[in-house]
């Protein structure tokens, strides 16, 4: 049972192999691209490069919600010309896959060569300070669905990849947290742009409801900065795999803290139709702004994880 993992990551190594150019085999930085990040294909170079749907890869979840193109891509990147690969678009447990399943492609990056990996992602914010548009650097997380059993290591451990207990206390590189910092101040961003970088606490829900009022005033009291219905399991087997890992989640909505209006309230008993709606729909998120907000906010990312890509490539060479 424990030999299942490896064979299927095995399978979709070969079949990969078989279909990229020589001078893209072996990526040293894999990027995951969130919802309505998909430009960041655009820091590949157009030739090499190769792309290959989910649907053709041995053993690969299907990618399913709009925004997510689901293909690895292939290439070199800009000006570094250092082979890359990049997941445009990932998959989620509440899409029907299992945790293991979800986290596939970080084992097939990990038998690739990849040795860092940076994880984009779109949250919600749940700090009045933080703003739809602005980026969190993740530096720890709360998994309730692994408190709960639902856990990406649960079975036998594949020996191969890391030890059946590992720890993530230092599951966010700090060196790649500083460098971020360091090359986010050196970013043009224009005389108007308003959009800041924080650090914060990314708090993983399964999905794929949106938090009710009273579950995002749990979430900000165990000091979740950030909600959202991803990144870490794959952090966690990414963890396993003794990858190195930095995560930027982009805020695309404010998360509802207040408690709401309540039935018996004077104000709205003589309100009707339209201005009750209103007054309950207040803040209500959807998926459509979620992809708007990281279309306006693609640019800024995109240059972020350009700058980071570069660093590390030329670091690590030198290195």
């Amino acid at each position: 049972m424990d030999n299942v993992l490896p064979q299927q990551a095995e399978q979709a190594l070969q079949y990969l192999h078989a279909r990229i150019p020589l001078e893209l085999l072996s990526p040293v930085v894999g990027i995951i691209c969130g919802s309505g990040l998909g430009g960041l294909a655009e820091s590949v170079l157009p030739e090499p490069r190769a792309e290959i749907p989910y649907t053709n890869i041995p053993h690969f979840p299907q990618s399913t919600v709009q925004g997510h193109a689901g293909k690895l891509l292939f290439g070199l990147f800009e000006c570094n010309r250092a082979p890359v690969v990049l997941m445009v678009g990932r998959v989620h447990y509440y899409e029907g896959h299992s945790m293991q399943s979800v986290t596939f492609p970080i084992r097939v990056m990990k038998r690739l060569g990849v040795g860092t990996l940076l994880i984009t992602n779109a949250a919600g914010g749940l700090r009045s300070e933080y703003s739809v548009g602005d980026l969190v650097i993740l530096n720890d997380h709360i998994n309730l669905a692994g408190l709960a059993g639902l856990h990406p290591l649960r079975g036998p451990n594949a020996e191969s990849y890391g030890t059946r207990f590992p720890a993530l206390s230092d599951a966010y590189d700090l060196d790649l947290r500083r460098r971020a910092h360091q090359l986010w101040k050196s970013i043009d961003r224009g005389p108007v742009s308003t959009r800041r970088l924080h650090e914060g606490i990314y708090a993983f829900v399964g999905g794929p409801s949106y938090e009710t009022r009273a579950e995002c005033r749990m979430l900000r009291g165990l000091g979740a900065d950030v909600v959202g219905m991803s990144t870490v399991p794959e952090i966690i087997v990414a963890r396993h795999c003794n990858m190195r890992v930095l995560a930027l989640s982009l805020v695309t909505n404010n998360a509802v803290l207040d408690p709401g209006p309540r039935g018996d309230e004077t104000s709205i008993q003589d309100s009707r139709g339209q201005d009750l709606k209103r007054a309950i729909e207040k803040g209500k998120a959807n998926h459509e702004e979620v992809l708007e907000a990281g279309q306006k906010a693609a640019a800024d990312v995109q240059h972020l994880v350009s700058l980071l890509v570069r660093d590390i490539l030329n670091t690590d060479h030198a290195s």
